[in-house]
């Protein structure tokens, strides 16, 4: 599976402002795009949500040859309650625990691993070492039946099966890319509101055969393959899939997304035009009350 290649993990935020500080700041990160939405994503990118919303690309490198995180936000939305899916991410970078230092901001160390979180709770494990290449080295998440999982991930998805113990397993599409963990937990995972999404691509070709091996083999389909429009950019197809514990998978075919992938130089420009122009936390803050926990 050579030709398939790791590209992002979507995480929902209600704050943009320290969302972006956070990435920014602390990490280190770039704003690599930034798409606004007048109503939600036929392939439910932003969630179950029907609204208003927007999508940032934020990471260390261009989306060819980097894993990087896809930011939505939903207008009105300021909280999302947290499961226990999702881990964290590992990311190699000196710089990044540098920054967390300078910055005073919040995390814990132990056997050399700086942990911290960002805006809304999500989990990141700093070491501190540089590597050639992209620094994201994996995305763990929990399962609850290891055998279960490799049987989907390494059987059916095709990663390949990196190393593994009694409890964990490491996959990945090649070698100089970023890898998934799945951790047991010997029980059922809760993904809550928050629940993000893991993409791949693979050449489009692939897509129909992709659906139809998880569909023949009693898997969920969330999405059949769709074709998705971003304004002014490259139109995508996608299929989205839910694995044993309800992660959700979303392939994407290379061609058109390395198009609507180039990094944009107005993305920073274009985020802070829309913090400017979302007046919703001010609008709250005069009330007095506060924005809506995700439902």
């Amino acid at each position: 599976m050579a030709s398939r290649r790791a590209l992002h993990f979507v995480f929902k935020v209600g704050d943009r402002h320290k969302t972006a500080e956070f990435y920014r700041n602390v990490l280190g990160m770039k704003f690599l795009r930034h798409e606004e939405f007048e109503q939600g994503c036929e392939a439910t990118c932003n969630g179950p949500y029907d609204g208003k919303w927007s999508k940032s690309m934020v990471g260390f490198g261009p989306e060819d040859n980097h894993f990087v995180v896809e930011l939505t936000y939903n207008y009105g939305i300021g909280t999302y309650k947290l499961g226990d899916d999702f881990r964290g991410i590992t990311i190699s970078s000196k710089s990044a625990v540098c920054n967390v230092k300078s910055k005073n901001w919040p995390s814990t160390e132990e056997n050399g691993v700086c942990t911290v979180e960002a805006p809304g709770g999500y989990k990141f494990f700093l070491v501190d070492a540089d590597k050639s290449g992209d620094p994201v080295q994996k995305v763990s998440l929990s399962c609850s039946n290891l055998q279960q999982s490799i049987e989907y991930w390494n059987g059916k998805l095709g990663l390949k099966i990196y190393s593994q113990d009694a409890s964990s397993v490491l996959l990945g599409y090649g070698d100089d890319q970023a890898k998934l963990e799945l951790v047991e937990i010997g029980r059922p995972v809760d993904h809550a509101k928050a629940f993000g999404r893991i993409a791949f691509s693979c050449p489009r070709e692939q897509l129909p055969g992709i659906e139809k091996c998880i569909r023949e083999a009693g898997g969920t389909i969330v999405t059949p393959l769709i074709s998705l429009d971003t304004p002014g950019k490259a139109t995508v197809e996608v299929v989205i899939l839910s694995d044993p514990d309800g992660h959700e998978i979303c392939f994407v075919g290379d061609e058109a997304f390395r198009e609507l992938s180039q990094q944009d130089p107005k993305a920073d420009t274009l985020l802070e035009q829309a913090l400017t122009a979302d007046k919703s936390d001010e609008w709250y803050a005069k009330k007095g009350k506060v924005k809506a926990e995700a439902e």
